[in-house]
């Protein structure tokens, strides 16, 4: 059956359309080398810089703290590491979540391979951070940065980001601020030391991250130096791509009261119907103080992997647990660390443009095809 509705959009956004029309222009004008002086590099160059002045705008940063990198990942990686570097003489303490994007972890894991240490503060059963276990731990002797995400990439659960800046504004601790699920559709918070995002969550191409440091935060890359992107990003930039995320990003805030509280409204008849018709299920994450477009809900006795099968056979692109880790077919870490049900695990994302008739048909479908994987089960 050919696609019915696209519903995961934190994975990926479709692109916008006009970051398509940028990616098109500025694949022809901007092209050469920006970092050399001839008229095209000129005009790459400048391309390159109006597109880094909009980004920084538009999160709310200046732009000679704005990098482009290429990708949300690598973002994270060099502002955890960065900013750890930069901070050596401070300490060698990392504070985090239980339930961050596998990036901050991981490079958290690197962090206490070179002999630093990682302290990760649990979530309540909905997946937020408790804000004043956040800040004891922030206020730990020693701690050189403290990470926490707006929004989880799984269920969507808004983390207390301006409580948890106050503390590290206390503390004297730097805050890197993974935007990556709420960049383009709700305001960046305040309070962030180092922000990161990723350009195609907000319907921009892929391949196109951002790193934005804050004047006054001691930032050291920990890879071989480069001229690049403020020393911050190896390797030579893509300019067109850089162009398009702007525009992106751009088009998406300009739509995003309107298109956000659309969705939201789509995402809470998904919250409150599949319970209704689906039996045995839980709904996982914060029923209000969510991202607007991400919900998440478990189904006992149903193997996720053959539900997501049977959607993609009906004509629905969902996914299950994480994006980053599905692959493994290990438990999500997110889910285990909420304490919730892990197997049976279907995230619905809803990308721009998502139509109520979708929902309509999505919400039709779901409980004849969980009936059947639970019968073929033995367990209907």
């Amino acid at each position: 059956m050919s696609l019915v509705a696209y519903f995961d959009a934190a994975s990926t956004e479709p692109l916008h359309p006009q970051a398509r029309e940028a990616l098109l222009a500025a694949v022809d004008a901007g092209w050469a080398d920006p970092a050399r002086l001839y008229g095209a590099a000129r005009r790459a160059h400048l391309l390159l810089e109006q597109a880094r002045t909009e980004v920084a705008e538009l999160l709310g940063a200046r732009p000679d703290e704005v990098s482009f990198t290429s990708s949300g990942t690598q973002a994270v990686h060099l502002g955890v590491l960065g900013t750890l570097h930069g901070r050596r003489r401070a300490g060698s303490h990392m504070v985090t979540s239980a339930v961050e994007h596998s990036s901050v972890l991981h490079a958290g894991e690197v962090h206490e391979r070179a002999g630093g240490t990682v302290e990760t503060v649990g979530v309540s059963l909905t997946g937020r951070v408790d804000a004043g276990a956040f800040a004891a731990a922030v206020a730990r002797p020693g701690t050189a940065l403290a990470c926490l995400q707006t929004a989880n990439h799984e269920v969507g659960t808004l983390q207390p980001v301006a409580e948890a800046a106050e503390a590290c504004r206390e503390h004297g601790v730097p805050l890197l601020v993974d935007a990556a699920q709420t960049a383009g559709r709700l305001p960046v918070p305040q309070g962030w030391s180092v922000l990161t995002a990723s350009a195609h969550k907000w319907g921009g191409p892929a391949g196109v991250g951002v790193l934005a440091v804050r004047k006054g935060t001691r930032f050291r890359s920990h890879l071989p130096d480069d001229e690049r992107e403020r020393r911050r990003v190896p390797g030579f930039e893509n300019v067109p791509a850089a162009v398009a995320a702007a525009a992106a990003l751009r088009a998406s805030l300009a739509e995003a009261e309107r298109e956000q509280a659309r969705l939201s409204a789509l995402v809470d008849r998904i919250r409150e119907t599949v319970p209704k018709v689906v039996p045995d299920v839980e709904v996982i994450g914060e029923p209000v103080e969510r991202a607007p477009h991400i919900v998440t809900f478990s189904c006992l006795y149903v193997d996720g992997e053959a539900l997501l099968t049977e959607l993609d056979k009906a004509g629905f692109a969902v996914s299950s647990g994480s994006s980053c880790t599905a692959s493994t077919l290990r438990p999500s870490h997110v889910l285990e660390a909420m304490g919730v049900l892990t197997h049976g695990n279907v995230r619905v994302s809803l990308p721009r443009g998502t139509s109520a008739a979708e929902v309509d048909e999505f919400l039709a479908v779901l409980p004849e095809l969980v009936r059947r994987i639970r019968q073929d089960a033995g367990v209907a």
